[in-house]
């Protein structure tokens, strides 16, 4: 946790961003997660706090909640006391009290308490604010509390606090910085381990298991289910059965996590062999480049759908080079024809989730207050589109892929038939696929990589693999 007092000050911007929105009264209701049952209930899920939760109150433990005061400005910590039962089991944990400090809480009161409040406060025409659950239990939690139908307690979550939360956590302050570059720094020990592990024979599990390693030893865990993959192609591969064979390709999509919360998110592609082969040579500097054009443009007040479509117009000229596409590359970007190879966003915002504040809308967090996702094939897959700010940490990760099933199925439509060499694509089934996904937070200037030194070259890569 940091120090109390920078709890204390989120909420009091909390206040004024609401105010600043026009919502100058009424209670904010944060529910904090509680463990999730495996298969009975004894048996949990590894427990993570709701990062909002987090941001605004820093404690990670279970079946907490809390309530901030739109009108006095006073927070109430919410939970229970440990008994004589609960302390054969968890050793001692800080009491009640001593919880409302570690967050500065200004009260703090028994969870059976939270009911009676909100009813109070619903009873005196306050309005109750709260953020869009994204779990079936706080969903539930909430209608009891609100005396909502359980269909309608998303509908009526509160825009303005849902703005004025992702205003907030999106702009890392020092502290945060310092975690993120943690989580980051770990994530770089992840892929390295693996790097310097693989060879033909190794199993796609021998290297799930160095990576979740790496991150349990820097005292966290990892950041979401990495993708540790032979089969670069399936975007979100989580199976891992295969072994590693001569001649392919092995994917690492992983990050750690600190015991605060914050991660990191990084891609490699290495080939299983000591070097890349001529192919994978070509498509892997095809995809650095992409990722160094996306990365000039990270600068306040670019949108970042500019780094995203010079990342593609990289990539529809690298495949262009190669017979792949033919015609204008321009052209092709700006009609889609590029997503056959590149169906995804060049990258997203990222702090205490992966994937930051996604859990409030990944609209709300990506896209400027009124604007639309685009309807085209892999544009609409962009997360992140609005322009950066200082203090925004964004991932940048271009990819080229070969789907078998997608280039059938457009080959059979004959869509882009003007655009795409079909004969020739189809000779790279099976080739796999190429991400490189990097971390960056957006300065008054710019833009600085986070992490330590981890060069992607292909030169530097062949020498952790040797």
């Amino acid at each position: 946790m940091f120090d109390p007092q920078v709890y204390a000050a989120r909420r009091a911007a909390l206040i004024r961003k609401l105010a600043e929105r026009g919502a100058r009264g009424g209670l904010v209701v944060f529910p904090g997660n509680h463990e999730a049952p495996m298969n009975y209930p004894d048996n949990t899920y590894r427990f993570r706090q709701d990062s909002s939760f987090l941001y605004f109150f820093g404690l990670a433990e279970p079946d907490l909640a809390a309530t901030l005061d739109l009108d006095s400005g006073a927070a109430t910590l919410y939970c229970g006391e440990l008994s004589q039962d609960d302390l054969v089991w968890t050793g001692p944990r800080p009491n009640r009290a001593e919880r409302a400090r570690l967050c500065a809480a200004d009260a703090h009161a028994d969870t059976d308490r939270l009911a009676s409040d909100l009813a109070a406060a619903t009873t005196a025409g306050r309005p109750i604010l709260y953020l869009p659950p994204y779990r079936a239990d706080t969903r539930a939690e909430l209608a009891s509390l609100l005396g909502l139908p359980l269909e309608a307690v998303n509908g009526k979550a509160s825009m303005d606090l849902i703005r004025a939360a992702i205003a907030l956590r999106e702009i890392k302050d020092s502290g945060e910085v310092a975690q993120i570059e943690l989580a980051v720094d770990r994530s770089i020990a992840m892929h390295k381990a693996v790097i310097r592990a693989a060879r033909p024979g190794v199993t796609e599990a021998d290297l799930m298991a160095l990576a979740y390693r790496e991150a349990l030893a820097g005292g966290g865990m990892p950041s979401f289910p990495p993708i540790a993959t032979t089969r670069g192609d399936v975007l979100h591969n989580h199976g891992y059965g295969h072994t590693l064979e001569s001649g392919g390709l092995f994917l690492l999509d992983a990050g750690a996590e600190t015991g605060s919360g914050y991660a990191g998110d990084l891609t490699s592609t290495f080939p299983v062999d000591a070097r890349y082969n001529e192919r994978q040579r070509a498509v892997y500097e095809i995809v650095l480049a992409a990722g160094r054009a996306a990365s000039s443009l990270i600068r306040p007040g670019v949108p970042y759908r500019d780094a995203h479509l010079a990342a593609a117009g990289v990539i529809a000229r690298g495949l262009a080079d190669l017979g792949i596409l033919k015609g204008n590359p321009d052209d092709a970007v700006a009609r889609g024809a590029h997503a056959l190879f590149f169906p995804h966003g060049v990258g997203h915002q990222m702090g205490l989730d992966v994937h930051d504040c996604e859990a409030l809308g990944e609209l709300n967090v990506g896209y400027a207050e009124g604007e639309t996702k685009s309807a085209q094939f892999g544009l609409k897959s962009l997360r992140m589109a609005k322009p950066v700010k200082p203090g925004m940490v964004l991932t940048v990760e271009p990819g080229v892929y070969f789907i078998g099933g997608l280039i059938a199925a457009w080959k059979t439509e004959g869509r882009f038939a003007d655009c795409i060499d079909y004969e020739e694509a189809e000779r790279w089934v099976g080739f796999g696929g190429v991400r490189n996904e990097e971390d960056w937070l957006v300065t008054e200037s710019g833009a600085r990589k986070l992490g330590g030194d981890f060069d992607k070259s292909i030169e530097a890569m062949e020498s952790l693999r040797a």
